[in-house]
């Protein structure tokens, strides 16, 4: 009895000493693995960077605890030295980013509006009083909202090295954003929220 107990230990030690690769895993000779050395290599630095500009963009549509819980993820991050970039909104993800950044250090914040101030409802305006630093685009103000937000979220990601998105499944233009961010090499967390 020892002797099949011993011989199942040492099939058990091999299967666990052995590794499978699958082979549709296996790089052919037409991959480019320096680029993708490369961009894992980019995305390494970024992470370790000590301090970074993060793009915090997501859903109107939020629970107060999803909002208590992004403002407190800003709050955390610009105390670790880190630059919050997002645009305005009187609710949900933006407002919530918005607010912890002002709480921790009002010059590591950065919003980048779609459109102008002006052009935003007045509980934006007064969200906005005493931001820093606000970008304005007056060119856009011809656009729809949804367009101008469209190009304003291409924007904060072009601004930033890592992004983090709070959004649902059918958010069509949050899920843009994203393939944006990950085609511009960007380090991206998403967090759904249904």
């Amino acid at each position: 009895m020892s002797d099949t107990m011993n011989l199942a230990d040492n099939n058990n030690e091999n299967q666990a000493a052995s590794i499978m690769v699958p082979i549709d895993d296996k790089l052919d000779a037409g991959d480019s693995s320096p680029d993708t050395v490369d961009e894992l290599s980019m995305e390494l630095a970024t992470i370790k960077q000590p301090a970074k500009r993060i793009a915090i963009i997501g859903s109107r549509n939020l629970a107060i605890t999803h909002q208590q819980i992004i403002e407190t993820l800003a709050t955390a991050l610009v105390n670790q030295g880190n630059t919050i970039i997002t645009s305005g909104g009187s609710y949900g993800t933006n407002a919530a980013a918005i607010r912890g950044a002002m709480k921790a250090n009002p010059q590591k914040l950065k919003v980048i509006l779609p459109q102008t101030i002006g052009q935003q409802p007045s509980d934006v305006q007064d969200q906005l009083i005493g931001v820093p630093n606000i970008v304005e685009h007056a060119d856009r103000a011809m656009m729809t909202l949804a367009d101008a937000s469209r190009v304003c979220n291409r924007e904060i990601i072009d601004d930033c090295n890592q992004l983090i998105c709070f959004l649902s499944h059918t958010s069509k233009t949050l899920h843009t954003a994203v393939e944006y961010a990950e085609e511009g090499h960007k380090v991206v967390t998403v967090f759904y929220l249904d």
